[in-house]
């Protein structure tokens, strides 16, 4: 590649970098303005910081011009973060195993099981939250963190079953019969060869499912009250009758999307090692 066309490509990039990141910059720039600020005309990015914004989402008194406003938002993050993360351990719990039947034990009507659960996917939440707001009053789980999280695995379930699955089905199977051969159980097989050989699938899959539970607002919306809603129902509460506070919106942006950031920092190295698992075969 000659110098000039190495200085292009680099231009290149930084200009499709700078085309994606400019949103998340204008965002956090935001977060330290106030709605005086952040409304004036014509935008200008010099500006006096200011952290008023998280002092009000940390303390729960949000400052409008009508006066303070009470909020949870960190009771919603403790929220969002409680959920998301109990259901995708319930999720991996249920799921890893079930992909693994279904890559290794083909059965009648397999492939039909599988379907359906992957077809909870393609149906829009409305569909099934009127049955679910009945069927919950009935047996005592509306408004619940329990109830919450079983409903959350119409997202997180079907995500790592096939995932998953598909990681399994990339392993040689002679690997796990050598194993079986030498007197192990099946039990042993998956927890020992299957398992780890596996591991950046599987974390590719919980950290994909997390982001979908944590993203997830029409559910909590509906069958949740304020004290069990996440931080996307939360948001909400910016929107108030004196306006829309544009600064705390973008303050609670920067902090609810923090966690998953950092996770996907954390977890960027199974991350891309299992979302090209099975990309070269042989």
């Amino acid at each position: 590649m000659s110098p000039v066309e190495r200085v292009l490509r680099g231009l290149a990039i930084t200009l499709v970098i700078l085309f994606f990141m400019f949103p998340i910059l204008w965002i956090l720039l935001m977060s330290f303005q106030t709605n005086e600020t952040i409304l004036r005309v014509p935008p200008s990015m010099v500006f006096e910081p200011t952290l008023i914004n998280y002092r009000s989402l940390i303390t729960g008194k949000l400052q409008t011009a009508a006066g303070s406003l009470e909020i949870q938002f960190m009771r919603n993050l403790w929220n969002s973060l409680l959920l998301s993360t109990s259901s995708v351990a319930v999720g991996l719990l249920l799921g890893v195993p079930a992909a693994y039947a279904f890559a290794r034990l083909k059965f009648r009507g397999s492939e039909d099981i599988a379907f359906t659960l992957l077809s909870f996917r393609f149906a829009p939440p409305l569909l099934v939250l009127l049955p679910l707001t009945i069927y919950f009053q009935q047996i005592g789980l509306a408004n619940t963190y329990i109830g919450l999280i079983w409903v959350y695995q119409l997202i997180v379930l079907p995500l790592i079953l096939w995932i998953v699955r598909g990681y399994f089905e990339d392993i040689p199977a002679d690997v796990e019969y050598a194993y079986r051969i030498a007197g192990h159980s099946w039990f042993a097989t998956f927890r020992k060869i299957a398992l780890p050989l596996a591991k950046p699938g599987i974390a590719a899959a919980g950290l994909l499912a997390f982001i979908f539970a944590w993203n997830n607002f029409i559910f909590a919306l509906v069958l949740a009250s304020a004290d069990k809603q996440p931080v996307t129902v939360g948001a909400l509460a910016f929107v108030t009758a004196s306006g829309i506070q544009y600064g705390q919106i973008a303050a609670g942006i920067v902090l609810s999307i923090a966690p998953t950031f950092a996770l996907a920092i954390y977890a960027q190295r199974y991350l891309v090692e299992g979302l090209s698992l099975g990309a070269v075969k042989g």
